[in-house]
Formats: C-alpha cells, structure tokens, sequence
C-alpha cells in the first residue's frame, strides 16, 4: 500500500480548521482517534507522534523521524489542553447564542415567505428612507455652500474697505470655514446614518 500523502499543514495526520487552529487525528482503518485541536501545526504533529508511539507505529509513520523513543516524543509533546468550567461555560453560551441566531433566522425566512406584502412594504419603506435622507443631504450641503458664499463676500467686502451688515461678533463669520465638499457620494453613501 503506498503512503499515505501529507495534509496541506506539512505534517501527516493535521488538518487545519477554518478558525485558524489545527486538529490532529489517527486513522487506522475504521478507527479515527481525536487527538484534539492546537494552535499550531507544529504543536499537532508532535501530539501526534507521541500518540503514534503509543500505538507502536513504525517511525517511518511518524512527523519527525529524530524523535528515537517513546519519552521523546512525550516529552516533546505540548501538554493536553484542561477544559476548565469557565471554558464549558463559554462554550455553552456561545452554542445558545447559534442556536437562538439559527432559529431567528429560521422564522424570519418562514415570516418573508408568509408575508411577502410586509416584505415589499419593508423595501418600499427603506428605499423612501434613502431618498429622503439623500434629498436632506442635498439641502443642507446647499445651505452650506449659500451661507459660506455669504459670509466669503462680506469678508470680501471688508477686505475692499467697506462696511459689512454682520457685526464683529456675529457667528455667521464662522461660516467662511465650513466645508462645502462633496464627501459623500449621493448613491453610494446613502445607507450611512451617521449624519
């Protein structure tokens, strides 16, 4: 039988998990023996191997073939990870949590399915919802650019040595500084509520 080809971790009987973490097992044929999920692939291959040294697999079999006896490899080997209650806590809230997440979902695609009329409501109401915040942005960007222009030939005004309408302590002065930029897009930014 010829051997069997590595995992893409580099290292015979580690696999890598989407969150980033690795897990190493042995199979031998109907037999899977979890050895647990590690940090690193390094960390997995040598569990593995000192599980395979307790197996008696040839060392042809192992990840590092430097490794010469059992105590070896156990010592190299990282410690099993404790579960503590605080771990087995976490874990259940986070597992209650998906649940109550794949439920919610579960009965909102049942609601859309129901009640397609309060769907397209819904829609229709977040599209006015967006014009009229667009139409908002719109005037007061205009405002903006209409009272700056204002206060710009006043101060042109008095630059040329004549008398503005404003007094020294009006606030209008201060709109000379406001910014009348187009930074944001009227299509693309109207989902932003932060205005």
């Amino acid at each position: 039988m010829p051997p069997r080809r590595r995992s893409a971790s580099g290292y015979r009987g580690v696999r890598q998990r989407p969150n980033g973490g690795f897990y190493a097992e042995i199979r031998s044929g109907d037999l899977r023996l979890s050895l647990g999920t590690y940090d690193t692939a390094h960390e997995a291959a040598r569990a593995f191997d000192a599980a395979a040294w307790r197996l008696g697999r040839p060392r042809l079999q192992m990840n590092f073939p430097d490794v010469r006896t059992l105590q070896q490899a156990l010592d190299l080997a990282p410690p099993p990870r404790l579960n503590s209650a605080q771990d087995r806590t976490e874990h259940t809230a986070l597992q209650r949590r998906l649940l109550i997440a794949q439920e919610d979902e579960r009965v909102m695609a049942e609601w859309r399915r129901r009640h397609p009329e309060d769907v397209a409501y819904e829609q229709e109401y977040w599209e006015r919802r967006r014009e009229e915040d667009t139409r908002r942005r719109r005037e007061e960007r205009l405002d903006r650019r209409r009272r700056k222009a204002l206060a710009c030939a006043q101060a042109d005004l008095v630059n040329a040595d004549g008398r503005s309408f404003f007094t020294e302590e009006d606030e209008r002065w201060f709109d000379i500084w406001l910014s009348t930029s187009d930074d944001t897009d009227d299509d693309g930014g109207a989902d932003d509520w932060s205005d």
